[in-house]
């Protein structure tokens, strides 16, 4: 089911500068300024919109998270842990040039075999996944928005120096 998020509306806030000729933005995960890509746009259009209209807490978002994948390093483009610091939600961000295919599926799907999340998500701007994953019987639910962060199970505040 292709969902209908609109994330350029967080356009206005993502903290931008420039140096030298080259156009940066702010990771508020990570907290520094990394080069504007269209696909670090889209990451980080994407980021706000888990913080402002999810609600994730942001002690719990992890942004391009290393895996080693058949022993070759990979990224996984935004991880977000649950209140017990589990991987809980996966996403994958192309830049909105790429179409999304069943290959782009496939990628975070394979990123998932070392994190083991019931979610995945895929987007490039234009158009977003979003699975629960059923490991139990091998399948999976589209869903029409991102999950509801699980705060009803959440013991003692975590601090994000304990996540992956």
């Amino acid at each position: 089911m292709l969902l209908q998020l609109d994330f350029w509306t967080y356009h206005s806030r993502l903290r931008r500068s420039e140096k030298d000729g080259q156009v940066f933005v702010f990771d508020p995960i990570r907290r520094k300024h990394v080069t504007l890509t269209p696909e670090e746009g889209l990451r980080q259009l994407v980021v706000q919109y888990l913080l402002h209209t999810k609600q994730y807490p942001p002690s719990h978002i992890r942004v391009e998270i290393g895996l080693l994948l058949n022993g070759m390093p990979r990224r996984c483009d935004i991880a977000v842990f649950d209140p017990h610091l589990q991987p809980w939600l996966l996403v994958e961000c192309k830049s909105p040039k790429v179409p999304l295919t069943q290959t782009t599926f496939e990628q975070v799907a394979r990123y998932n075999l070392t994190f083991r999340a019931p979610f995945l998500a895929i987007t490039n701007g234009e158009a977003t996944f979003c699975a629960q994953l059923d490991s139990e019987h091998g399948a999976f639910a589209f869903l029409n928005d991102f999950p509801e962060y699980p705060l009803q199970n959440a013991q003692k505040p975590t601090r994000a120096k304990d996540l992956p």
